[in-house]
């Protein structure tokens, strides 16, 4: 963080949305909509433009960090809460007072090879990753700037391997 930048994890379902969806956007970008765990949205809400994310692949086989993306835009309200159409809708949302926000995020590149879950257990400087940590959920989650270093130094090994 020495220059001002953070960094998050980020969780998707390959299925519901992967790093390739990402790729694949218009101006491969999209807002990361649907948060609806409150410390998870104030992770959001953190986020500043240029902050870099590390893109995961939940509810995988193996659940892997796949790639890199950029906040390219900050928070601000996400609209699915007040479509009843939507499966994110929430009927208690107040447009005047909005309860959820999403951030747009935006492609860097894809893992040349996954790191999965089981990769970055087995790596002591990743000891105390909030990604590691039992029973940790959250589909936000920040990184501390040296797992960040950690990571990407793995996969630039393991793209070498």
């Amino acid at each position: 963080m020495a220059d001002g930048r953070h960094y998050w994890l980020m969780k998707s379902e390959p299925k519901v949305f992967s790093i390739d969806d990402l790729a694949g956007s218009p101006k491969s970008t999209t807002s990361w909509d649907g948060v609806r765990n409150y410390q998870a949205r104030n992770f959001m809400r953190a986020m500043k433009i240029g902050d870099q994310v590390l893109f995961y692949h939940s509810n995988a086989n193996p659940p892997a960090v796949v790639g890199v993306a950029e906040v390219v835009r900050a928070a601000y309200p996400d609209a699915t809460q007040f479509d009843k159409r939507d499966s994110h809708y929430d009927p208690a949302g107040n447009p005047a007072q909005p309860r959820w926000d999403m951030v747009d995020i935006r492609f860097v590149r894809k893992f040349l090879a996954p790191l999965s879950l089981d990769l970055l257990r087995a790596k002591a400087g990743l000891k105390g990753m909030e990604l590691l940590r039992k029973g940790s959920r959250l589909s936000v989650q920040p990184v501390r700037a040296a797992e960040w270093n950690e990571i990407i130094r793995l996969e630039e090994v393991q793209a070498d391997s």
